[in-house]
Formats: C-alpha cells, structure tokens, sequence
C-alpha cells in the first residue's frame, strides 16, 4: 500500500514549461521505417549528402548523424523507464525499508527518463533549425552553378570564336547571374550566422535544464539511501521496525517541487569567465556593436538653428575689451601702412624719436 508509481499525478506544468513552452514532439518519435538497431543509424549516416548540392552535403550529414543522436537519446529514455519499473518490481519482495526505498528510487529514475524524452523534444528544436541553413544552402547551389556555367561558356568560345558576337551576350547574363549570386551569397551569410545562434542556444538552454533537474535528482536519491538500515546484524537478530514511509514521501514530494519550480534564473551552476576571456569577449562584442551601429556624425556640425546674428553677441563681452581689441587693430593696420610704404620707397620710414636734451 506503500507503492508510488508516479511522481506527479496530475502533472501540471512545471515553472520551466511556463516561461519557455515545450516543442512538439520529436520528428524521430513516429514514422520509423528502419525500426531500432545499428542498420537504421549506419544507413542514414552513409547515405547523407550523397544526394543534393555540393554545397549542402557536409550540413546534411550532420543532420542526419543527429538524426541518430536522438534515437539513440529516445532508446535511452524508454529504456530507463523501464528499468526504473523493474527496480520497483524487484524491491517489493524485500523488507520494509529496502521495499519502499527501491520503490521510491523507481520513481526518481523514472523521472529521469521522462526528462530524457523531453530533451529529444527540445533537442529537436536544435536539428530542425540546423536543417534550415542546409535548405538555404541548397537553394543557393543552382545561383553558383549558373554563374559557373556562363563563365566556361564564355571560355570555350574565347578560345574558339574570339570574334563571336555570342560573348558579349554572355557576358551581360554573367553580369546578371553574378548579382544574383552576390545576393543569395549574402542572404546565406546572414541567415546562417542566425540560425547558428539560435541552434545551439535551444541545444545549450535544454542541456542546462536537463543537467541541473538530474542533478537535482541525484541529490534527492541519495538522501532516499540514508533512510536504508545498513548496520550489520548477527544471524537471528531482527532489525527494528522501519518507519521511514513519511520521510521517503516527504523527500518526494520535496525532489517535485524543486523540479516544478526550477527556472534557468536559479540554476545552480553558471560558467564564470576569467578576466582575460571576459576582456576580449567584451572587445569582440564591442567591435561586432560599433560595426552595427556605424559611425553618428549627426552632432559634427551645429544646426543651423543654433546660428545667431552678430549684433546679439554684444552683451557676451566686456566693452573694455572690444574697445581694446579696435584700437590695436587700427594701430596694427597703421604700422603695416607705415612700413610698406618704406619699402616701396627704397629706404626705412620709420619714425625716429629724437634724444631730449636735458
């Protein structure tokens, strides 16, 4: 009357699933034309990009091989669940103590085989995404092809025709088909720094998740085993009396709140940069943000709004000074007059002052 063979009956959603939903279910989980077993794994793997564009065959080797990644993720996850059972079976027939602590750490690895089959959901996300850069790698491929043709066209009759009036046809369509390609090359370019990002940020996001909550798992179970009596008895002597059911549901139901009310903002473990990785990830930021933004010139030069006439500016300056200022500028002027003069004249006219007799 001790079993569990849940965690969570009514399975309400956890705080994760509130702040990020989950994904649909894997592709991988229904259609299975090859069934289990290495033969699936080994086609799929041999046979991906010997078909399609050049330019997609490396990517879609990749999405196939993590194609098998997630069989291999879901075969692991029924299967746990399954052992998970069969541990619960094979206590029940144990005393007290072994009985409900092996039924109970059914229940927590099977719950670790449900969060497995929800990574494959969420690892997912990750394929499916990858797999949209080898579509636009795909589309792509005829742009280069074209260009590529046109060129050895035009080669051939260079070297056959020079004087044939077929190249400069060709060379317009080689104008066109290169402007084609410098778009979709850059289309590539940016969709596939895009789509990279978001890939790995769904495959690192649902890793963290999953590692954290087996984590916390693990802890729980472990302090399942404290409940076990493993002091050593003499033959004929009886263990006391277990009376541990409260406190190994107590630990249960503590181990599904912690899994209910995990977030990523209260993740345990958090990968903490050096100075040096933290300095010149901060500078590639910064480049990568200053060639975004572009330079502003936008404050070089003063509006036009600001502009004031000359006659309001009076009242900014002392009139001393503006005085001051006129009549070295007509003394300056005057000297330059004198002195210009004398040269024009071949000799010095400057004023000599006579000595004053006493």
């Amino acid at each position: 009357m001790h079993r569990t063979y849940s965690m969570r009956a009514t399975r309400a959603p956890t705080a994760s699933q509130i702040q990020n939903p989950p994904p649909p279910p894997s592709s991988t989980k229904s259609h299975r034309f090859f069934g289990r077993g290495g033969l699936g794994h080994a086609l799929r793997r041999n046979t991906a990009g010997a078909f399609g564009p050049d330019l997609a065959k490396k990517l879609s080797q990749l999405v196939k091989m993590e194609k098998n990644v997630m069989r291999s993720l879901e075969q692991v996850a029924k299967e746990r669940m399954e052992v998970a059972q069969q541990l619960s079976i094979w206590g029940e027939g144990g005393d007290e103590d072994v009985s409900d602590v092996t039924d109970k750490l059914g229940v927590l690895l099977y719950e670790i085989g449900e969060l497995e089959d929800q990574y494959v959901d969420r690892y997912d996300q990750y394929r499916v995404t990858m797999k949209s850069i080898r579509n636009i790698e795909a589309s792509v491929q005829p742009s280069r092809d074209r260009k590529q043709k046109i060129t050895d066209q035009i080669a051939q009759l260079k070297y056959k025709e020079p004087n044939s009036p077929r190249i400069v046809v060709l060379e317009q369509e080689l104008v066109r088909a290169e402007a084609e390609s410098l778009v979709a090359e850059a289309q590539l370019s940016n969709i596939t720094r895009e789509k990279i990002k978001a890939a790995y940020t769904y495959q690192f996001d649902a890793l963290r998740e999953h590692c954290e909550k087996v984590a916390i798992i693990a802890g729980y179970g472990k302090h399942l085993l404290e409940l076990i009596d493993d002091t050593p008895v003499t033959p004929g002597e009886t263990r006391p009396a277990y009376d541990g059911y409260e406190a190994s549901k107590a630990i249960i139901q503590d181990c599904e709140d912690s899994l209910t009310n995990w977030v990523t903002q209260n993740a345990a473990v958090s990968a903490k940069l050096s100075t040096r990785a933290r300095t010149l990830s901060q500078r590639r930021r910064n480049n990568i943000k200053a060639r975004t933004e572009g330079h502003d010139l936008s404050g070089q030069d003063a509006p036009l709004d600001d502009w004031v006439p000359a006659g309001q500016h009076k009242d900014e300056y002392d009139d001393e000074e503006d005085e001051a200022s006129d009549d070295e500028l007509v003394t300056s002027r005057r000297h330059s007059r004198v002195e210009h003069e004398g040269d024009l004249n071949g000799e010095s006219r400057g004023r000599n002052q006579d000595p004053v007799v006493a």
